[in-house]
């Protein structure tokens, strides 16, 4: 891996990638360039994550002339993917290469997809087919499903860490914070907060999990979304996050495409 980054940036290919830098023992998001490869020795495979396609976006936003490389897990390539369908990312402009999720954390994440399209390194591990979360949800009958959610909803501090730490929330103003839709100064917030982003992540979350891991009461909205993206998959037959297709939820055409801003 350290050798096909140190490449791309010798050979121009890109301008600077962003991986992983070791600090203090611990490894931490860094933004690699020609000037800087020797800190590459820093890297090593490792199992925590972080919101890579969101520190992406940011770093094309603010230097949309140049080309960034970027290490993908199989969740943030399906992003690096949406981000393309929603024109929040030039395909021309983006280098990935991928690495593969060990088997424990894709049997945590329960990934349908732990790995890349293409594998740079580490070896596939069988995807999880069907998540026991959801399963568990389904069982319960619906007046139970509803108060359960209620109780996890209720714990909301509303500090938008989902939304802030999701690699798909790419709008520049966010509705959530819209007083005459989102009531604000309310502590807990009523269940729209949750329910709004629900709607907006349909066809559009890739199944990341950063949201469950960030938010400081423990709801566990990862649940919600796979939910989201079964419905959305058994209606439209769009599976979030593959190279080809079209969300059912944009309307442009074939040739159009969305500028960056709010939706």
């Amino acid at each position: 891996m350290k050798t096909k980054v140190r490449q791309l940036l010798e050979e121009g290919r890109v301008d600077a990638f962003l991986a992983y830098k070791t600090i203090h023992g611990l490894p931490f998001p860094y933004l690699f360039t020609k000037e800087n490869t020797d800190e590459l020795e820093s890297w090593a495979p490792f199992k925590a994550r972080y919101p890579m396609t969101k520190l992406l976006l940011m770093q094309a936003r603010q230097h949309p002339e140049k080309t960034f490389g970027v290490l993908v897990r199989g969740c943030e390539e399906r992003a690096v993917h949406e981000l393309f369908k929603w024109n929040q990312l030039d395909p021309e402009k983006v280098v990935v290469l991928g690495q593969c999720c060990p088997e424990d954390l894709a049997r945590y994440c329960e990934c349908w997809k732990p790995y890349p399209d293409t594998v740079d390194y580490g070896e596939p591990v069988e995807a999880v087919t069907e998540s026991r979360r959801v399963k568990e949800l389904e069982a319960m009958p619906e007046t139970d499903r509803l108060s359960w959610w209620l109780t996890h909803f209720n714990r909301c501090i509303r500090c938008f860490g989902c939304r802030d730490v999701c690699p798909v929330c790419f709008c520049t103003e966010c509705s959530l914070e819209h007083s005459e839709l989102i009531p604000a100064g309310k502590l807990p917030p009523d269940t729209s907060f949750h329910l709004v982003r629900a709607v907006h992540m349909a066809g559009r979350c890739i199944d990341c999990g950063l949201c469950e891991e960030t938010c400081p009461a423990n709801i566990p909205l990862r649940a919600l979304y796979k939910r989201v993206n079964q419905l959305v998959e058994d209606i439209f037959a769009y599976k979030t996050g593959l190279p080809d297709g079209k969300s059912p939820f944009t309307i442009l055409g074939e040739e159009s495409l969305l500028p960056p801003g709010p939706r």
